[in-house]
């Protein structure tokens, strides 16, 4: 039978520290620790779920590049999507920090910059150049990448959701965290569209009685 006093055993993990078996966790740069369903958490958490389904999204374009079928339409897409994700984590950070340690943040590495929001602009205008607008609503689940991709959309959407709780508490340091949250949930939606694009498809209409676009009734 196990010992009833597991807490106390000899317990070696490179991961593991059983700090947060008391349901807290640590912000960036010590300080208090904090409840593990705190508003900042959930912000920052939510954040990490949209990193893990944009790396869905990059993994699937890399079975395609492994097997030889990923379409020169793709472009510089999984360049596009690292650097989104490593992006990300700058704004994990700023949410991750508590507000005594404020001043400590840098841009780009942990608060996110004008500069970061006009990439991401940059980006959007691009991305917008190369594909047909759909004219309505569509339903997600054309292509497995643009599927990812739409689930990043919406969880991003969902971060944005909670950083503007966390904004009308005084959570927020930086003036740019939203503006980016917002611009990068539009760029998403916009390489879903690239994806599918890119492989003659197109996502169907949210309603049965539309037509889908030009790029599917292309199709080989």
């Amino acid at each position: 039978m196990p010992d009833s006093d597991s807490s106390s055993a000899p317990f070696d993990s490179a991961v593991a520290t059983r700090r947060g078996d008391d349901g807290t966790t640590g912000l960036l740069f010590g300080g208090q620790r904090i409840a593990k369903d705190d508003l900042r958490t959930e912000a920052y958490g939510t954040i990490d779920e949209a990193v893990a389904a944009l790396g869905v999204a990059r993994a699937w374009l890399g079975v395609k590049d492994r097997v030889g079928t990923l379409s020169v339409g793709f472009g510089d897409l999984p360049a596009t999507l690292l650097r989104i994700q490593r992006e990300l984590f700058v704004a994990a950070a700023e949410l991750a920090t508590q507000p005594a340690a404020w001043d400590r943040q840098q841009d780009d590495v942990s608060r996110v910059s004008a500069a970061m929001v006009e990439g991401i602009e940059s980006m959007l205008r691009e991305a917008e150049a190369h594909i047909v607008m759909p004219t309505e609503f569509v339903v997600p689940g054309e292509t497995p990448v643009s599927a990812a991709l739409e689930l990043a959309r919406t969880i991003l959407r969902r971060a944005e959701r909670r950083a503007v709780t966390l904004g009308a508490e005084g959570l927020i340091p930086g003036p740019h965290l939203l503006p980016y949250l917002n611009r990068l949930a539009d760029l998403v939606w916009v390489l879903a569209r690239a994806a599918e694009q890119a492989e003659a498809r197109s996502a169907p209409p949210s309603r049965p009685d539309r037509r889908r676009s030009a790029a599917t009734r292309s199709k080989p």
